[in-house]
């Protein structure tokens, strides 16, 4: 699933016509009720508000009531004389009968009247039924609505809320949008249960990295691993949960995209606007950007998360410094590269982990079949996918969407099809890693994906020597930008991995492998010698069955390939090495 699908399932607007609906008595609309819209709308919130001039005693219409009914969060803001009007009387009644809908929230404000005074119905909301009684002494229907009106006032008012009589109105404003943004926020169980598997435990361990219950101190974590693996899911899902405890927050899709096409600049212009969203930034130069960044984040509580970190994304440059954010600041950094986010002082990482089998199956699940079981007679069908997939969240969505709606002999086909050719999207994500490297990190990758996958590491460094290479820090590179992973004793890269490495060596004469710089298969190698031709790019050759060719593999053939170095032979056990120079 892509980051904007999941920003689309986790939307506090899904299910909700409008984010909020305000509920006011005119006098304050020029002052505080301003503030508050201007607020919502600051911070991304649909708020409805009803400008609507009625006489006294109109009957509000049928599209307010939906609009009422449509609204995620109601607010309603007692002024003094809010009870004189019959018009927000009847949509208090409307509000307190939503108050035991689930998944609507009822939320008062007491501006320049006591909570008392509107629970009690004293003072001036007493006189003001002194008067609807006896403007509507002839109206039956009409007096039978005054006990609703005093039962909604008394039900509302004894709800949790804010009384900002005598306090900084910008204060209170800010904490009004704090809690209402905690409320649209969505609760991720539901998100997570239909539609993003596996996201429960990473989520908690993440959150326990960025102690969110401390405010001491500004922190910074990294999320780190390979391409496709549910990074940028994980970070989008850890913004939407948390975002509303923060003062200001912003999320910068690909940081280093956007640095590569509009610079230092580009960047911190899109973190101004999104954490200031009511703001046109006129900003020309890195000087008054680097200041509007000191100046405007050093005192809030921010969250900042940069997806996409890698090298040459320079974060000092972009002047995004712990030191310059507001104390209970928090960054979250996402990068393929562990070695940036050590380098920038991350105060933890959280390497995000594979698919287990029952996650893994569950994603595919979704994607192939539309439901949460495999489907009869595709049950060893979809054992060869996961197989394929190797818990790869991005090949697993990938495949699955593929094949459904195709029966049986497609997906047959499909998979014998994968095991020749990767599908593109899978290996375009992961390339973006392999394009990073230097030109010595890239042989490396090669000759491991080629040759030595899984196998010891002392024996790989070993050979990697006799290559030319320097394998201590080359493998450490490797597995800092989550192309490789160590296990006790053994050098480990991932199936999808091995292939994008053999489809590079083949990418430009597919079908000519005398032309390739690494033969690790039997039945291309014994092509390459009956032709008869000079290999004039191979490098090395890897076999795991020696008998049946060493007949052909004579010095004379070997002569053919000028650039041959490096020739093992593996015989059951034995390890055969030699360094060739022709």
């Amino acid at each position: 699933m892509d980051c904007m699908r999941i920003r689309s399932i986790l939307s506090h607007r899904k299910n909700w016509k409008y984010d909020v609906f305000v509920s006011f008595r005119g006098e304050t609309g020029n002052n505080f009720t301003d503030h508050l819209f201007d607020a919502l709308h600051k911070h991304g919130i649909l708020a409805f508000r009803d400008d609507t001039k009625l006489e006294k005693g109109g009957l509000i219409s049928e599209g307010l009531m939906q609009a009422i009914e449509g609204s995620h969060v109601l607010i309603v803001v007692f002024s003094m004389n809010y009870a004189s009007s019959t018009w927000c009387l009847q949509e208090l009644a409307n509000i307190a009968d939503c108050i035991q809908i689930p998944g609507q929230h009822v939320l008062p404000i007491f501006y320049d009247v006591s909570p008392s005074e509107v629970r009690k119905q004293s003072r001036k909301y007493e006189e003001a039924f002194v008067e609807h009684e006896e403007r509507f002494k002839d109206d039956a229907d009409m007096m039978e609505q005054l006990p609703r009106w005093r039962a909604a006032l008394t039900q509302v008012a004894n709800l949790s809320g804010w009384d900002v009589k005598d306090k900084s109105q910008s204060v209170e404003i800010e904490n009004i949008v704090k809690a209402v943004t905690s409320k649209l926020s969505p609760k991720l169980s539901s998100c997570l249960s239909n539609d993003i598997v596996g996201m429960h435990s990473p989520l908690e361990k993440i959150e326990k990295l960025l102690v969110l219950d401390s405010e001491d101190d500004v922190r910074v974590v990294g999320i780190w691993g390979m391409g496709g693996i549910g990074k940028s899911t994980l970070a989008t899902i850890l913004y939407e949960k948390i975002s509303h405890q923060f003062d200001v927050s912003c999320f910068v899709d690909d940081v280093s995209k956007t640095y590569s096409d509009y610079g230092t600049l580009g960047v911190q212009k899109e973190l101004l606007c999104q954490a200031f969203m009511d703001e046109d930034f006129q900003i020309c130069n890195l000087s008054l950007a680097s200041n509007l960044m000191q100046t405007r984040f050093c005192h809030r509580k921010v969250l900042m998360i940069l997806d996409n970190v890698e090298t040459g994304t320079p974060l000092e440059k972009l002047a995004i410094k712990r030191e310059r954010l507001g104390r209970g600041s928090r960054i979250v950094l996402v990068s393929r590269n562990e070695h940036i986010l050590r380098e920038y002082g991350v105060d933890g990482i959280y390497k995000v982990k594979l698919l287990n089998n029952e996650n893994s199956l569950q994603l595919f699940c979704s994607k192939a079949f539309k439901c949460n079981q495999v489907t009869k007679d595709y049950e060893r069908l979809t054992k060869s996918a996961l197989t394929y997939a190797k818990g790869l969240p991005l090949a697993i969505k990938v495949l699955g969407s593929f094949l459904f709606g195709r029966d049986v002999s497609e997906w047959s086909s499909a998979l014998v099809r994968l095991k020749e050719k990767p599908t593109k999207d899978i290996m375009d994500v992961l390339r973006i890693s392999f394009d990073g490297l230097e030109d010595m990190e890239k042989e490396i990758f090669l000759d491991i994906a080629c040759f030595f996958s899984n196998e010891t590491e002392g024996c790989v460094k070993h050979i990697l020597c006799i290559r030319g290479f320097h394998p201590d820090i080359g493998i450490r590179v490797l597995i800092d930008k989550s192309l490789l992973t160590r296990v006790p004793w053994r050098i480990v890269m991932h199936d999808l991995l091995r292939e994008l490495g053999r489809s590079i060596v083949r990418e430009k004469s597919p079908k000519e492998p005398r032309k390739w710089s690494r033969l690790w298969n039997q039945k291309d190698l014994r092509d390459v010698l009956r032709e008869n031709q000079r290999a004039k790019n191979l490098e090395a050759i890897v076999l795991r069955r020696f008998l049946e060719t060493k007949e052909e593999l004579s010095v004379e053939a070997l002569s053919r390939m000028d650039q041959l170095n490096l020739l093992i032979l593996w015989q059951k056990e034995f390890l055969r090495t030699s360094a060739y120079s022709f």
